[in-house]
């Protein structure tokens, strides 16, 4: 990138020069184009949630509007009562005692701190284990910082979790920072309690930070709540958990997420925020603290809803014999493009040929090629109608139909 300044042409940095391609903006760029054709197209590779607030909420930021307290500059790290409420939410959802004063930085949302994380630890050179697939913005806060990062690829047979014994044992060594994401984007694969034991092991062992990224903590199906990072014994001695109020509370357009854990870790982030902001708007931090002090009906209403549009579009692939597995948690769904194509080519194909949008797995990662993120950010009945379009595509074999041509009988 370079800008011309008079007769003089300034390139830009180094550090801009070496961020990743943004792979979501090319995507939006395809369904934009496809969508400018006067075609009907149903989004369903992005994660941008497409219920409103809760009114509650929304109600508590109207009134916190008018007060002139928030007119002024808030504190540099939040207030006190938004850190508080955090503090009440972990100990009333996972059983975890937070010290709201030393445990708890403010974010302008859990993207922004993913990636100041690597700002505020990794100097030129220092290695970031990082999943792949995973969420690319971890990419960039390396990047940003100047870091090198080595991938754990997260498999299928494997549960799409780390497999820490993999890891060269030198590269683990020189490891100071960790990224590890459950419920999973793009997977929705979860976490057990045993795996995360396995990980405060790990990372005592090597010295190395764990950043848990618990964006989709409040999505969960079967009736089991996603397992907290910091409900492990020893934790906090390692690592912090990032968490937003986007995905849980339909909240994210307002920029507005935590970090907990480590007290001097967070104090870090804190710091570094010092020098970029000035804290969030306050009416915005007391509708966030309402959020999570207030009845919590919406989260589990929400979570309902993702669990039935699930259903519904697994339902629809069975019956064009499109076979995945069932996410654990979050609302994104993993599934294998069919023979023959990669992940980009039949992205490319659905787009063009059945007006849906589905994000390729190789722009989460090298680990990535060979299945599409779907997400279930719409409709039951539009799930259905995407698959529906999907299917008559001819890439797939009905069950009944594959029945037919092996020979097995039907009866009813």
């Amino acid at each position: 990138m370079r800008a011309q300044i008079g007769s003089k042409v300034i390139e830009s940095a180094e550090r801009m020069q070496g961020l990743p391609a943004q792979f979501f903006a090319k995507l939006v760029a395809k369904a934009n184009a496809q969508a400018a054709k006067g075609r009907d197209v149903i989004n369903l590779g992005q994660g941008n949630p497409d219920q409103p607030t809760p009114p509650h909420i929304v109600a508590k930021l109207q009134e916190a509007a008018a007060n002139p307290l928030y007119h002024r500059y808030p504190p540099f790290s939040g207030y006190p009562f938004l850190k508080e409420a955090v503090a009440k939410r972990y100990l009333e959802d996972y059983g975890v005692d937070v010290d709201p004063a030393a445990e708890v930085a403010i974010l302008f949302g859990g993207k922004t701190g993913l990636i100041e994380i690597s700002q505020c630890l990794l100097n030129p050179g220092d290695y970031c284990l990082v999943p792949d697939p995973g969420y690319p913005d971890y990419w960039s806060g390396v990047s940003l910082a100047g870091g090198r990062m080595s991938f754990m690829p997260l498999l299928r047979h494997n549960g799409f979790l780390p497999d820490y014994k993999a890891i060269d044992p030198a590269i683990a060594e020189q490891a100071k920072l960790m990224f590890i994401n459950y419920p999973n984007n793009p997977t929705g694969a979860v976490a057990s309690s045993e795996f995360y034991e396995r990980t405060v092991e790990f990372a005592k062992e090597h010295g190395i930070v764990v950043a848990s990224d618990f964006a989709y903590g409040g999505i969960g199906y079967g009736g089991q709540r996603p397992v907290s990072f910091l409900q492990t014994p020893g934790a906090k001695e390692v690592g912090l958990e990032f968490y937003t109020l986007s995905k849980s509370y339909n909240m994210a357009g307002w920029r507005v997420g935590f970090a907990i854990g480590n007290p001097q870790i967070i104090a870090m982030i804190n710091l570094i925020q010092d020098h970029y902001y000035c804290s969030l708007f306050g009416g915005i931090q007391e509708a966030a603290a309402e959020a999570l002090n207030g009845p919590q009906d919406c989260v589990r209403e929400l979570n309902e809803l993702y669990e039935r549009r699930r259903e519904a579009l697994f339902q629809a692939l069975d019956e064009i014999g499109w076979k995945a597995a069932r996410p654990g948690g979050s609302f994104f769904c993993w599934l294998p493009v069919p023979e023959g194509y990669t992940s980009e080519q039949f992205a490319d194909l659905v787009l063009a040929e059945a007006d849906v949008v589905v994000a390729p797995g190789a722009g989460f990662g090298t680990h990535g090629e060979g299945y599409v993120r779907l997400g279930l950010l719409t409709s039951e009945a539009r799930l259905q109608e995407a698959v529906r379009r999907i299917g008559k595509l001819g890439l797939f074999t009905a069950p009944l139909v594959r029945d037919m041509l092996s020979g097995t009988e039907h009866t009813t």
